[in-house]
């Protein structure tokens, strides 16, 4: 307990303060990195909303993945932002909190995403006669539900244990988010059980659908091996590799994030392997997962067509 100690109402998120030549520099890298993966995603979000041709499976998965990478960039990169233009790095307990929570909240729910695209993948080259019948509206609405139910409900139990740890100093997280674990550093309680919970938590929840996906792309792969041409198997493989490297970078990121030991000497290792995580996915996303295929750029010719060719009334 805190005892006579004051609670601490406001944390300081230390990010790159040590790398003082660095603040403008980095300022700008970040600002076009979020303009740039907030512009893409939403595009890709209202072309698969507005484009009839973009209501399949596949893009509504799509779309939803690039409203989640909107939400998850628009989360941390506004106060990274602000605290590298102005040097302010104070955050109140609750915006931390609701910040933790957020982001953790649509790591995970990218995770069940992530499970569900695979399986539509899986269904369309594994299972090709079944699929119009097994990945319907119901199916896809099913898969989605599931995946943002699931992000914010296990988020929020380790929330509710979260806000009953005492604070009471310091107060200085060195981290530019209020990561998980920064937080728990800070704590002035024994911390054991939150992360057991956390590590509980994330075996089986967040576990189970790595398992799925990768069990998805062994038969994936196994499927495109047997197709006799070489032809086949190049326009088969492609509408999933795209899918594969956003696996392979979200995914490889949170183990060097989370699973490696933590020590002292490789503190700053996680700040700058979280970058990956939080940074390329949604950068990536609208370019090799989406706007590099004929349909979307169609759409996206046609949406750009009508704005062009549309005349304002007199």
């Amino acid at each position: 307990m805190c005892r006579n100690e004051t609670k601490i109402t406001t944390f300081i998120l230390l990010g790159f303060g040590d790398l003082h030549q660095l603040q403008t520099p980095l300022f700008l890298s970040f600002l076009v990195i979020y303009v740039v993966a907030i512009t893409g995603n939403i595009l890709i979000f209202v072309l698969v909303i507005f484009d009839q041709r973009l209501h399949t499976p596949m893009y509504f998965f799509l779309g939803n993945l690039s409203f989640l990478e909107a939400c998850y960039t628009s989360n941390i990169f506004p106060r990274l932002l602000l605290a590298l233009l102005t040097g302010d790095r104070m955050i109140s307990f609750n915006s931390c909190l609701a910040q933790w929570y957020i982001c953790s909240s649509l790591a995970v729910t990218e995770c069940c995403l992530l499970c569900g695209m695979s399986y539509d993948r899986y269904l369309a080259i594994c299972k090709p006669l079944h699929y119009a019948t097994v990945m319907n509206i119901q199916t896809c609405m099913h898969l989605k539900a599931a995946s943002w139910i699931n992000g914010f409900a296990v988020s929020f139990m380790l929330l509710f244990f979260l806000l009953k740890l005492p604070f009471c100093g310091p107060n200085e997280i060195d981290h530019y988010f209020c990561e998980y674990f920064a937080l728990l550093q800070l704590s002035c309680s024994d911390v054991s059980f939150m992360k057991m919970l956390s590590y509980f938590s994330a075996a089986i929840f967040t576990f189970p659908p790595f398992l799925l996906t990768l069990v998805s792309y062994v038969y994936i792969i196994a499927a495109i091996l047997k197709i006799p041409s070489a032809t086949g198997r190049q326009k088969a493989f492609s509408t999933c590799s795209s899918h594969l490297i956003v696996i392979s970078v979200f995914y490889g990121s949170l183990m060097i994030v989370y699973m490696f030991p933590r020590s002292e000497g490789k503190r700053d290792m996680g700040k700058f392997s979280s970058l990956l995580y939080i940074v390329l996915p949604p950068l990536i996303n609208p370019f090799i997962y989406s706007l590099r295929n004929k349909e979307v750029q169609e759409a996206l010719r046609n949406i750009i067509g009508r704005i062009v060719n549309s005349k304002p009334y007199p």
